[in-house]
């Protein structure tokens, strides 16, 4: 990576200096209650960003987690079209930019447009970008639009859309992503890794090959997902390193949590050319066990799939043992001795 690009750490340096202007027990305090607000625990006719607090206690506790999420996506939509580089980038509903820093370090240099309805997240984020000096963001736009049936997008390379459909009604999540579908090459949308999360992105997934585009990451495939919905949901982690402000609202004292999310990545044809799809992608946490690990895949040919691989894969063993849940299925590189798994 170059090291003149944003970097999670220069994120979590800016955000601590902001954060740490807040008097603790009133970060601690506006957190909590935005949590129990956004989980629908209390009241929300009053607006859940109140004041530039709120805004910056609720950043500094989850522009980490949003930033590992969408880096985590990015990573695995940049090894299925590795050649590609976006010249320009929308991050719909981006309040505070968490994904467009995660965009910057993937590929640097683009011209980035966030949107977002919320004028003090956008104020933020332009006082994030300073206070990060030569680690921030570059060639950044901030603009207040209505997320929703009368979103109009330019044409764009790059469409993110990260934690924000949960937030609008099913019309509206369809007119954004229809707007982003219009506009862009390749369209990322990443939601919380729950069930709910799940069967948004795979409305957005149907939406898109709709639409023309085929599905760089996580699935191996464009055609119908293997999962019976309400069975069970496709999902990954991110692990993210836990700020003093973490700890202090979780009472915990693990220095990391593990961020669950899900996401679709799509490209039109032209993005993608000739990169062929990978075999198969991990779809849970591999199980390690003495002298073999256990595998479950979601392969190319629309199916859900285990393996077990052993001592005697040889190449591949030493490959699996070391293999992280999201990954591609056998990696490149990794040398089969013959045996199959």
């Amino acid at each position: 990576m170059n090291d003149s690009l944003p970097t999670a750490e220069a994120l979590r340096a800016a955000l601590a200096g902001l954060v740490g202007g807040l008097p603790p027990k009133q970060a601690t305090q506006a957190v909590e209650r935005l949590i129990a607000q956004y989980r629908g625990i209390t009241p929300t006719d009053a607006p859940v960003l109140r004041d530039r607090s709120d805004v910056v206690a609720y950043a500094a506790y989850r522009m980490p987690a949003t930033f590992e999420a969408v880096r985590s996506a990015l990573g695995a939509f940049q090894d299925a079209v590795p050649e590609w580089v976006p010249a320009t980038h929308t991050d719909i509903g981006g309040g505070t930019g968490a994904a467009s820093w995660a965009v910057a370090e993937a590929w640097g240099g683009q011209a980035t447009t966030v949107l977002d309805w919320a004028e003090p997240a956008l104020a933020l984020g332009k006082e994030l970008v300073g206070a990060a000096g030569a680690g921030g963001l570059r060639n950044v736009t901030w603009t207040k639009a209505r997320i929703g049936k009368e979103l109009a997008l330019d044409p764009v390379d790059l469409v993110t859309v990260s934690y924000v459909l949960g937030e609008l009604t099913e019309a509206d999540r369809g007119a954004v992503i229809d707007a982003a579908a219009g506009a862009a090459q390749g369209v990322v949308v990443i939601e919380p890794g729950t069930p709910d999360g799940y069967l948004r992105i795979m409305e957005v997934r149907d939406r898109l090959v709709a639409a023309g585009f085929s599905v760089a990451a996580p699935c191996p495939h464009s055609g119908a997902c293997p999962i019976e919905r309400g069975s069970d949901w496709c999902h990954f982690s991110a692990r993210v390193s836990r700020s003093s402000l973490h700890r202090k609202v979780k009472g915990g004292s693990l220095a990391y949590e593990d961020e669950k999310f899900s996401y679709v990545a799509a490209v039109r044809g032209e993005v993608r050319g000739d990169v062929e799809a990978p075999a198969s992608r991990i779809v849970r946490r591999p199980q390690i066990r003495k002298g073999q690990v256990l595998l479950e895949l979601c392969t190319d040919r629309g199916e859900l799939d285990r393996t077990t691989v052993t001592k005697r894969h040889g190449e591949l063993y030493r490959a699996a043992r070391d293999i992280a849940w999201g990954d591609e299925w056998p990696p490149p590189r990794a040398d089969d001795d013959g045996s199959g798994a």
